[in-house]
């Protein structure tokens, strides 16, 4: 093993370089997931949540499945395809921005390929006006990738980028391992956390969409299928009918490609069929909806559970939920109230992922309230904001009002915080694990949430204590109490919920 290059003094490189790899354990943070002991000193029930994720802890990856080809044997089973990732690699290009955000860009993206179940060996920055259109990197850069490849004793390289087919195919040849971009990172830790049918279709889709451009075949995969010697119908020739230039694997592949991504589009359109019923009997019954959105690992998914005893899986890792899991909940003044935990944001987000998930993101775009939670702890808490509103600005239709929540506050460093107070007046500060702030969140979420239009007294007869029951549940009782001739409600509710009160209501002018 050859011994790495002398450092050049004037190359940027990351917190990742030679050795002096940054201890990312020290910037996030690990929620708790151990039961705690019930009443009588025995573990609780273990939740739907703390189940997954110890499913998801026993399937780690095998050492040394690396394969080279991404040809695909069948196009079927692609959404449980794995980029088999050991030891990696990172190279980034500077084009734009501080040295500090190009740095948080490398550290986010060995952050994504730990999720994936890779261990990161070193990390490279170069900077540069635009990437290098042939290899990403100059070909400089592409030597001391080389050695610190061969150095580390690395199998894979991931480019902080897109990589177009053939830069993936030029560096290969360069590196003489295995290249993946951001974007098929990020896709291989979606197809291993997808737990819903609706989730493995659209991670399948945005798959396919991104490996259609991609294929590539090796020796006899190029061959002709029908192809004969041309000389005749001997035994040479493939049979009449079979002679001229046929058709390549490759060829078929991309046609048969073609013909699931119009079957899972259609899946996932009757899918969304289903979704917008749901969606609707919510908006019918006039129940407000809060959509939990923000970026990945800012803590989504432990707010939830702190607000509703949810119990859905949490885990310090980069989108380690992507299934939206919605519950109910009950304001101070009695409302019922849906929340629902979306997928996370990542800067640079593949637009396959948009356009495949664009389906869950409407719960986004269909909600009265948008919950934005931002990681405080999270140096570039101010930048994955930015992150998360431009790729909401790019769903259509009106988009909801925002509260801004500041998570993990017992981990920020108090400077930071006061900074953050300062640039965001309006945001509540909270922790979902130790529960300060939750009930100031409690009290904004019950302001912010639209209140209903009609507001009513009438006496209801006892025999309608369903109407009762839906006045408490979707709309917001001022005041009751029960008299000879019934149930007098005095109650804030939907125009349509208030023409079922009235026509149920004995004489107004038996109201005591």
């Amino acid at each position: 093993m050859t011994e790495p290059a002398p450092q050049d003094p004037r190359a940027s490189t990351s917190p990742l370089v030679r050795g002096a790899r940054r201890d990312r354990a020290s910037d996030i943070r690990l929620d708790p997931l151990a039961p705690d002991p019930g009443p009588d000193g025995s573990p609780e029930e273990p939740t739907g949540g703390a189940l997954d994720l110890e499913e998801r802890s026993s399937l780690r990856r095998v050492p040394g499945l690396t394969g080279s080809s991404t040809e695909l044997t069948d196009v079927t089973e692609v959404e449980y395809r794995q980029l088999r990732l050991e030891r990696v690699v990172l190279i980034g290009v500077w084009t734009e921005g501080t040295s500090r955000e190009a740095e948080a860009s490398l550290v986010e993206l060995a952050r994504l390929a730990e999720t994936a179940g890779s261990e990161v060996l070193d990390g490279l920055i170069q900077r540069r006006k635009n990437p290098d259109p042939g290899t990403f990197v100059g070909s400089g850069k592409v030597a001391e990738l080389r050695e610190a490849v061969q150095a580390t004793g690395a199998d894979t390289v991931i480019a902080d980028g897109e990589l177009s087919p053939g830069q993936l195919r030029q560096l290969e040849e360069k590196l003489k391992v295995k290249v993946v971009d951001r974007t098929a990172l990020i896709l291989d830790i979606f197809a291993q956390h997808a737990r819903s049918k609706e989730g493995k279709a659209q991670v399948e889709l945005a798959q396919l969409r991104y490996f259609l451009p991609r294929l590539r075949g090796w020796g006899e995969s190029l061959s002709r299928q029908g192809g004969g010697a041309g000389g005749g119908g001997g035994a040479g020739g493939g049979g009449v009918g079979t002679r001229g230039p046929g058709e390549t694997k490759l060829e078929t592949d991309r046609r048969r490609i073609h013909r699931r991504i119009s079957k899972l589009r259609r899946e996932i359109e009757d899918m969304s069929t289903v979704r917008e019923t749901k969606r609707g009997r919510r908006q019918a019954r006039a129940v407000p909806a809060v959509a939990i959105a923000g970026y990945t690992n800012a803590g989504k998914s432990s707010l939830l559970n702190a607000i509703t005893d949810a119990g859905v899986l949490v885990e310090d890792a980069l989108f380690a939920t992507l299934d939206p899991t919605t519950r109910r909940w009950e304001t101070a003044d009695g409302r019922e109230v849906t929340l629902t935990d979306t997928v996370g944001f990542v800067r640079h987000l593949p637009h396959q992922l948009v356009d495949a998930f664009r389906s869950t993101l409407e719960e986004v775009g269909g909600a009265d309230l948008l919950l934005h939670v931002v990681d405080g702890s999270d140096p570039s808490a101010q930048d994955q904001i930015a992150a998360v509103r431009e790729v909401i600005g790019e769903l259509e239709g009106p988009k909801p009002p925002e509260l801004l929540v500041v998570n993990k506050v017992d981990a920020a460093e108090p400077m930071a915080l006061a900074q953050l107070r300062a640039a965001l007046p309006g945001a509540v500060f909270v922790s979902a694990t130790t529960g300060e702030g939750l009930d100031r969140l409690r009290a904004r979420l019950t302001e912010e949430l639209p209140h209903p239009d009609v507001e009513l007294e009438v006496v209801l007869p006892y025999t309608e204590g369903a109407l009762v029951a839906r006045a408490h549940g979707e709309g917001e009782v001022l005041a009751e109490r029960h008299t000879a001739d019934g149930t007098v409600l005095h109650a804030r509710v939907s125009e349509e919920l208030a023409s079922s009160l009235r026509r149920s209501a004995v004489d107004p002018a038996h109201v005591p």
